[in-house]
C-alpha cells in the first residue's frame, strides 16, 4: 500500500489516498468515461423546463393546488383527486399515478403561509444537520463551500411556488435522513426515510438500500426498522391502491408506462435543471454533474458508500424508467448531489498521484 499524502481539503486522507498504480488508473479511466458520457447531455432533448424556475410546471402544479383546494372545502381527498385529475385528462391507471394524500391533507389543514414556513424549517434543519455531520470531514475553507454546494442544491426546495410538489418535500426528507444516520443512533434517520415515502413512494429505494447496507454492516436492529419502513409503506399502498379503485371509471385512461430508457443524458440534463448548475453553460455543467457523483466515492466515510449508491441508483432508475415529463424525479436525490464536489479534489489529486507513481524496488546481492 502506497503511504497517503496530507490531504488538501479532508480532515483525513481520501478513500484513494493508499491504492496501487493499477487501480488508481484503473479509477480514473472509469472517471473520464464518466465525464465523457455527461455530455450527451448535449444532444438536443425536449427537457428545456426548469425545475428551479419557479413556473408552473405544465398543469401539475395546477393539479396539486386543485385537489387541496377540494379537500380544504371538505372534500374526499380520492374523489376530489380523481375528479381534477380526470378533468385534466391525467391517466388514472395504475393507482401509483395519483399521488399519496398525505401532503395534500396536511396542506389543505394549514394555511399557505403555514406550509410554506414549514418547508423552509425542514431545508434549514437540513442545512444545519449536514453543517454538524461534514464539520469533522472538511477543512474549514471547504465546509463553507460544501454549504454554499448544498445550497445549490437545494434552489427548487427553498421557492414557495413549488411548495406542493411532492418530490420536494419527499428529497429534503431523505437528505435529512442521511445526515441524521449513524453508527448505533439511526431511529431519527428511519422516521424521516419513512416520512419521504409516505409524501412520494418512489423513495422506496432509498429505504431498501439503507436496509441493506444496515445488514452488511451487522446492525441487525437497523435493518429491521429499516425493513418494518418498507413493510408500513407496502400495507399503505395498499390501501391506497384500494382507495384509487373505488375512485377510478372504466374509460379512464391508463398510464403510458415508465420504460422511457432516455439514457444518462437525460439524467444530467435533469440534475442540471434542478440546482444551481443551470447557471451556467450546459457543457461547463455537465462534467461538474458527473465529478460530483464521483466525488462522494472519494470520502473515507460509511456515509459516503451509502450516498454514492443512491446518487447511482437512481441516475441508473431514471434513465431506464424516466419520461420526459418526470424528470423532477431527480429531486429526491438533487439537495445533496453538487456537494461531492468538494471531495472530488482530494480524490482526483490522490489518483492522479498514485497513477503516476513511478517508484520501484531494486534489490541487489552484495558479496563481500
Amino acid at each position: 500500500m502506497r503511504r497517503p499524502v496530507a490531504p488538501l481539503w479532508l480532515a483525513r486522507p481520501s478513500r484513494f489516498a493508499t491504492v496501487s498504480q493499477p487501480v488508481a488508473r484503473a479509477v480514473l479511466a472509469l472517471l473520464v468515461v464518466l465525464v465523457m458520457l455527461t455530455w450527451l447531455a448535449l444532444a438536443p432533448t425536449p427537457v428545456e423546463s426548469s425545475v428551479g424556475g419557479g413556473a408552473d410546471h405544465g398543469t401539475d402544479m395546477g393539479l396539486y393546488a386543485a385537489i387541496v383546494e377540494g379537500v380544504r372545502h371538505g372534500g374526499d381527498y380520492y374523489t376530489v383527486a380523481a375528479d381534477a385529475m380526470r378533468a385534466g385528462n391525467y391517466p388514472l391507471r395504475p393507482f401509483v399515478t395519483m399521488r399519496l394524500p398525505t401532503l395534500a391533507v396536511v396542506a389543505a389543514s394549514l394555511p399557505s403561509i403555514a406550509l410554506s414556513g414549514m418547508l423552509y424549517l425542514l431545508a434549514l434543519a437540513t442545512m444545519i444537520a449536514w453543517y454538524r455531520r461534514l464539520r469533522p470531514a472538511l477543512s474549514r475553507a471547504a465546509l463553507a463551500i460544501a454549504m454554499i454546494l448544498l445550497l445549490g442544491g437545494m434552489v427548487a426546495f427553498l421557492q414557495t411556488g413549488l411548495v406542493l410538489f411532492h418530490e420536494i418535500w419527499a428529497g429534503l426528507f431523505v437528505a435529512l435522513s442521511l445526515a441524521l444516520r449513524r453508527p448505533g443512533r439511526w431511529l431519527e434517520s428511519v422516521a424521516f426515510g419513512l416520512a419521504a415515502v409516505l409524501v412520494r413512494e418512489t423513495a422506496v429505494p432509498y429505504l431498501a438500500l439503507m436496509a441493506v447496507f444496515a445488514f452488511a454492516e451487522g446492525s441487525r436492529r437497523e435493518a429491521m426498522a429499516w425493513l418494518a419502513s418498507l413493510v408500513v409503506i407496502a400495507v399503505v399502498l395498499t390501501l391506497h391502491a384500494h382507495a384509487v379503485a373505488l375512485a377510478v371509471r372504466p374509460l379512464d385512461p391508463q398510464s403510458p408506462g415508465w420504460a422511457g430508457l432516455l439514457g444518462i443524458g437525460f439524467v444530467v440534463r435533469a440534475i442540471i435543471s434542478a440546482t444551481a448548475l443551470s447557471l451556467f453553460p450546459l457543457a461547463f455543467a455537465a462534467p461538474l454533474a458527473g465529478i460530483a457523483l464521483f466525488g462522494w466515492t472519494a470520502w473515507h466515510d460509511p456515509l459516503a458508500l451509502r450516498l454514492s449508491a443512491l446518487l447511482a441508483g437512481y441516475t441508473i432508475l431514471l434513465g431506464l424508467f424516466g419520461r420526459l415529463d418526470t424528470f423532477y424525479w431527480v429531486l429526491l436525490v438533487a439537495p445533496l448531489w453538487l456537494v461531492g464536489l468538494v471531495f472530488a479534489v482530494d480524490g482526483v489529486r490522490d489518483l492522479v498521484r498514485a497513477a503516476h507513481d513511478g517508484r520501484r524496488i531494486t534489490v541487489r546481492r552484495i558479496i563481500r
